[in-house]
Order: structure tokens, then sequence, then C-alpha cells
């Protein structure tokens, strides 16, 4: 924990990720989601000579919480922005490696005030950059019944998505949505007492992690994104991602099937004549998940996945 800032956050597969970047001591390495810095500090350490590590946050208290760790290691680059935009933020540099870590931190989970957990009545924010957007309270009072259903469906999976933002639509037309609590209510109206009491984990946590997703636009833009990183890796290089879900894990899964296999030609064709050649491969042992003992340590770890792929 930063003690200036109070910025906490668990690295998961802290060494299986350090060991999958196969880290070389001179080589120029991105973190595009630095949180709380621990994987940063991990790569750093094995870093001397001439080297470079830049990373990229969101959220501005990451990045202060990261400067304060880190004051010791001058190779590293702090740098305010999203994955999403490496390619401009970070025009012409070619990476030994890249790393991302899809999960919130557990200091945005922890932090009432960001709105990111149901167990705390707070403002419905759950924006990573709080200094531009929506808030999550912005998008349930203004986007449709189509389209909230539609985010609670393919971004969490919930079952009672339609029934959710029916209510939310009701709720809203009385009085606008504020805290979250006001979220947590309308799973409660839509979600029946019994299927709740049998539900594993809080009826809300599939609402949350959509509407999070929604507002900060996480898994649109992924597919462009990690085809992006690949490019900006030098050959050999390895991009490494860890996801929290089965939504962002699938997307992440598929991006690296199609760069493997980027053939579009019919199945039955003898031969390949759309010119399209692999891009990656992807190394044997992958995904990784965690061990009983680190879930047992940090339960928050449990549904972690890290692939990896390697540039051809």
């Amino acid at each position: 924990m930063s003690e200036h800032t109070g910025f906490h956050h668990v690295p998961v597969l802290f060494e299986e990720t350090l060991t999958a970047l196969a880290l070389t001591p001179q080589g120029i390495y991105l973190d595009g989601t630095v949180g709380g810095a621990g994987h940063s500090e991990g790569i750093l350490k094995a870093l001397h000579g001439d080297c470079a590590l830049y990373a990229l946050d969101r959220d501005q208290n990451a990045l202060r919480a990261a400067a304060e760790r880190l004051p010791a290691y001058h190779q590293v680059n702090l740098i305010h922005g999203n994955f999403h935009d490496a390619k401009e933020l970070l025009p012409g540099i070619q990476f030994d490696g890249i790393l991302l870590d899809l999960g919130v931190s557990s200091h945005q989970l922890d932090t009432a005030g960001r709105g990111f957990s149901y167990h705390e009545d707070a403002p419905l924010d759950m924006r990573m950059d709080q200094s531009q957007g929506l808030t999550a309270a912005d998008w349930l009072n203004t986007t449709s019944e189509l389209d909230i259903t539609q985010a609670l469906y393919d971004f969490a999976d919930e079952r009672w998505a339609a029934r959710i933002a029916k209510i939310i639509l009701e709720m809203r037309a009385e009085k606008p949505f504020e805290t979250t609590l006001d979220l947590v209510r309308a799973v409660d109206r839509a979600i029946p007492k019994a299927v709740r009491r049998k539900d594993e984990g809080h009826p809300a946590r599939r609402a949350f992690q959509a509407v999070r997703i929604a507002v900060n636009e996480e898994i649109n833009p992924l597919n462009a994104a990690l085809a992006d990183l690949v490019e900006m890796l030098k050959p050999g290089g390895r991009l490494c991602v860890i996801t929290f879900h089965s939504i962002e894990d699938r997307v992440v899964k598929q991006a690296f099937n199609r760069m493997k296999n980027p053939c579009v030609c019919p199945v039955d064709a003898p031969i390949c004549t759309c010119g399209k050649l692999p891009i990656v491969s992807l190394p044997k042992g992958f995904p990784v998940a965690p061990s009983d003992d680190e879930i047992n340590d940090n339960p928050r770890a449990r549904s972690a996945k890290l692939r990896c792929a390697q540039k051809l």
C-alpha cells in the first residue's frame, strides 16, 4: 500500500507473469495497466543497463501510487492513458514484452467513492478514468432499455437482463439513479427471492460487472487494441494478458487464435490462397490459473487467467 495515496492492489499470478514475459535485462517493456505497480516493480527488478519500462493507466490515483512505489527506478516512464491508445501514445517504440492486467484493482473495489462495490452505498461512478466520460449513474439514466438489456446479457451473461433493464427504467422514471444501492435495489426487485437465495455470490455482481464494462468500454475496443499491441512487439516479443471473467477471456483467446491462424480460405481448399500468414505463436502451458495457495491468500485471484502470445 502506498502511504500517501492509500492505493493497494495485490498482483495476481505474479511469478507466472514474469516468467511468461521471458524478461531480458536490457529489454523494453510496457505495462499497459500499471495499477498498484506490483507487476511493474517485478519487471523493473529484472532489468538493468540500457532498458526501459513504460507504464500506462487510465486511473490517475494508480499513477500517483506507482510514482510513489517506483521512485528508485529511473527506467520507468509513467503515462496517463488507455492501453487502447498505446499506438498513438508511444509511436515508433518496439517492445520486448507487453503486459495487460484487465482486472479492477483492489483499491478501486475497496474505495467506496469509486462506485465499483455493491457492498457500500456510494456515488454510482465506476469510471476507471474519472477525468472523462459518463458515470455509471449517467449511463443508467440515459441508456435505452434495449441497450441496457444487451449490456447485461453480453457483458455478464445475466439471465435476468430484460427484467433488470425494465425495473431500471421504471425506477429512473420516478427518481434518477445516483448511488450504488440504487442499482442493488433494482436487481433485488428484478430477481425473484427464491433465485437470489440459491444464487452463488451477491445477486448484483453481474449487473455491476456489466455496467462497469459498458461505462469504461472495456470489451468492444479490445480486439483492435490486442492487434495494435502485437504490432508494437519486436519479433519474439510476448503479449501477456490477465483476464478475470469469461467474456474478456473469450475475446483474448479468440483474438490470439485468429492471429495464430488468420487464413480465411475454405476449410476444404487444398492450399492457402488468401495470403494471410500467422502473426503469433501460442506458447505451450497457457492459459495459467492461480494456485490454490494464491487463491487462499487472495480470493479475488480465483477467476484470473493468464494468456500469452509470441510475435513471429
